[in-house]
């Protein structure tokens, strides 16, 4: 896998939202000890922001994320806030001992939003957004702000609500693609517009966040990422609403792989990637599919005799991320079962302290085919069962 050449290239800051959005997964409640424990494995793994929670919610909100600001100094800790002055006021109470704070303001900007939720014009929305920006300002000069549903927005109408925000002292506008429509062609066309049409643009940075709903959200953040998105927003193993966010470990590998290409480079160090899948996985309850990307149980794992073959000769013929950098527990493997060859066969049975060569490893060979036939995987036990009367023939 290629490094980052960070010196020639610009960073992109990685804002992660698995203790806040990710929690908003059906079943999810993360005490406020998981949620330290989550973000002091994210500050190890040199994750920028972390979004604790939302002190809005409830009492215990406050409390959770007061935890983590008072117990996670090198990282900055982010609230989520409504366009309401108790939310504002419940950020900033909650976030009072971080090292480092972010206030992360939020407002419907869809028209569909605007007549069907929130029950309010344009006009007033930028009033909001306005008016609390400016009070999380007087908390922490590190103020965020997201026009909910951007991506089914007027693009005009969201110039001047971006506008609005920034002139009121917004320090990172975040563009969510609330239910996961778009493409990646729009928003990097989005990304574009803004930047060409809000005035300061250059002074702020722009963020990407986006849901999964189409399993377009790497490929958008990645598109948002070329047009000039300075921060991504993601959640490890992907957890969030209905189909989640944008994966963390999909995310800052895709830009650890190609990140020389686009120019861009992330402070994250993948080796705890793995350890960190696990925990969340762990503490959330949501077990990680086997064919996830980067975290999946069977993401190096090789049942193919083909790439069993290619595997064994040279690791990069069938396998783009190099297991140890980031984690994992076993790195590659070959499960054997009815598809495997003969590469695969001897050097699994090399590694059980079986040398057979000529006829008898061609006995040996079809003895596992006879019984790879009848089950689909064939386990080391079952392979000493094959191997050991042929050796002591």
């Amino acid at each position: 896998m290629s490094g980052n050449h960070v010196a020639a290239t610009r960073r992109v800051v990685v804002f992660d939202t698995t203790l806040r959005d990710g929690e908003q997964s059906a079943g999810v409640a993360f005490s406020a000890r998981d949620k330290v424990e989550i973000a002091r494995a994210l500050a190890d793994l040199r994750v920028d922001v972390v979004e604790a929670g939302f002190p809005g919610a409830s009492l215990a909100e406050v409390e959770a994320v007061r935890a983590v600001a008072r117990e996670v100094r090198d990282v900055v800790v982010c609230g989520l806030a409504r366009a309401v002055a108790a939310d504002v006021e419940a950020a900033g109470e909650a976030l009072h001992e971080a090292a480092r704070s972010r206030i992360h303001i939020f407002v419907n900007s869809s028209d569909m939003h605007l007549a069907h939720q929130l029950g309010k014009g344009r006009e007033q929305v930028v009033r909001l957004a306005t008016e609390n920006v400016r009070r999380a300002r007087h908390v922490t000069p590190d103020v965020e702000f997201s026009p909910m549903d951007a991506t089914r927005a007027d693009w005009d109408f969201l110039t001047e609500l971006v506008t609005a925000a920034v002139e009121a002292g917004a320090t990172t506008i975040n563009v969510p693609d609330t239910v996961g429509c778009a493409r990646p062609t729009t928003i990097a066309a989005l990304f574009r517009h803004l930047h060409a049409t809000v005035p300061g643009a250059d002074g702020v940075t722009f963020s990407f966040h986006g849901q999964d709903d189409l399993g377009l959200a790497t490929a958008n953040a990645l598109a948002a990422v070329e047009a000039g998105a300075g921060q991504v927003e993601v959640a490890v193993n992907g957890i969030g609403e209905r189909a989640g966010n944008t994966s963390l470990e999909e995310v800052v590998l895709a830009l650890r792989v190609h990140g020389s290409e686009i120019g861009v480079h992330t402070s994250v160090d993948p080796r705890g990637i793995c350890p960190l899948s696990r925990l969340v996985e762990q503490r959330s309850g949501i077990p990680v599919p086997p064919n996830k990307a980067v975290v999946g149980a069977n993401a190096f794992r090789h049942a193919s005799g083909i790439h069993q073959d290619g595997v064994l000769k040279f690791r990069e013929t069938y396998e783009l991320i190099d297991p140890e950098e980031i984690g994992h527990p076993v790195g590659t493997e070959i499960v054997l079962g009815k598809l495997s060859g003969r590469a695969g066969f001897r050097e699994r049975a090399r590694q059980l302290g079986f040398a057979l060569e000529g006829e008898l490893f061609e006995a040996a060979f079809q003895r596992f085919q006879a019984q790879a036939d009848r089950q689909p995987v064939v386990e080391d036990a079952d392979l000493r069962k094959i191997c050991r009367p042929v050796a002591a023939a």
